[in-house]
């Protein structure tokens, strides 16, 4: 979206009026544009919501990662990743509840493939209904 006043209000007035409800959302600058990432609890209809609005969307497959909002709980998660040479292309994460449950959410080059890993580790993961709906 244009790296300009009033874009993410209409970017969010779109979804509240399509009742979407957005679970996070970051922001990054990219010079005259602006890269928009949402988790959203229906992404579908998101997706259908913005671009019959004449708005550039892309959906990913991401991985959501269960952890403990304790210090080195991230530190796991990451040797767990370099160990099986899974490179993140992007990331972001956010608390549940403070100082017991943390999300890591990812996106990777293979999300199927990472979430076997991961879950043949021991690792939680939260499914897309689950996500969603947090």
């Amino acid at each position: 979206m244009e790296n300009r006043p009033g874009k993410l209000e209409r970017v969010t007035g779109l979804l509240a009026e399509g009742s979407i409800n957005i679970r996070a959302i970051t922001i990054a600058d990219s010079g005259d544009f602006g890269i928009l990432k949402l988790l959203v609890d229906d992404p579908k209809e998101t997706y259908n919501i913005l671009t019959q609005n004449g708005l550039v969307v892309a959906s990913r497959e991401v991985v959501a990662i269960k952890i403990s909002d304790a210090p080195g709980a991230l530190l796991v998660i990451a040797r767990l990743l370099a160990r099986h040479g899974i490179n993140i292309d992007d990331a972001y994460g956010f608390v549940l509840e403070s100082g017991v449950t943390a999300v890591f959410v990812i996106q990777v080059e293979d999300p199927a493939g990472t979430s076997e890993i991961l879950t043949a580790e021991g690792i939680e993961l939260l499914k897309d209904k689950d996500l969603y709906y947090l």
